[in-house]
């Protein structure tokens, strides 16, 4: 089980403030790293999101731990995770809005999420009970290595770079 992970945000005070309003949770600052911020979804399992300032990296420091190393900031990214959240859909869908978030409701074939990219270059696949309960029973220990053999890929999640690549 994952507890809790990092993303890197332009304003991680407001990054953090919708994504816990998204998990009925609550926002924190994070003291280990000045202008960061903890959204906690205060539930059984310690769950948050942990948002630091952009450009903000990590590195190996010894028996210390990790430090926190500034760089420049990025753009669009590679990380990216799924959020199961009491919230239920429109909920969701309305924080985003509201927020100027880019927001869609996806077909993932055996399961459905709710693509909310915070600040518009990090994507969060949100998981209401509804569609939780649709990725929990694809993911299921007793049959997602079959499932995901038998899963194939969308075409259209690729087709917009290899048309520009030819």
């Amino acid at each position: 089980m994952i507890h809790h992970l990092s993303i890197a945000a332009h304003d991680p005070k407001h990054a953090a403030g919708v994504l816990a309003e998204i998990m009925g949770g609550k926002s924190v600052p994070f003291p280990p790293n000045p202008g960061s911020f903890f959204a906690l979804q205060l539930d059984e399992h310690g769950s948050g999101v942990e948002v630091y300032p952009a450009g903000t990296e990590l590195e190996p420091g010894g028996e210390v731990g990790g430090s926190f190393v500034k760089r420049g900031p990025t753009s669009f990214q590679s990380t990216h995770f799924a959020l199961s959240v009491k919230t239920d859909a429109a909920t969701v869908k309305k924080i985003a809005k509201e927020t100027g978030w880019q927001c869609y409701d996806c077909n993932r074939g055996p399961f459905h999420v709710i693509e909310v990219w915070v600040e518009n270059h990090i994507m969060v696949e949100v998981l209401p009970p509804e569609y939780a309960a649709e990725y929990l029973a694809f993911t299921d220990r007793n049959k997602v290595i079959a499932s995901m053999e038998r899963a194939g890929t969308s075409a259209a999640r690729h087709a917009r770079h290899q048309a520009a690549a030819e």
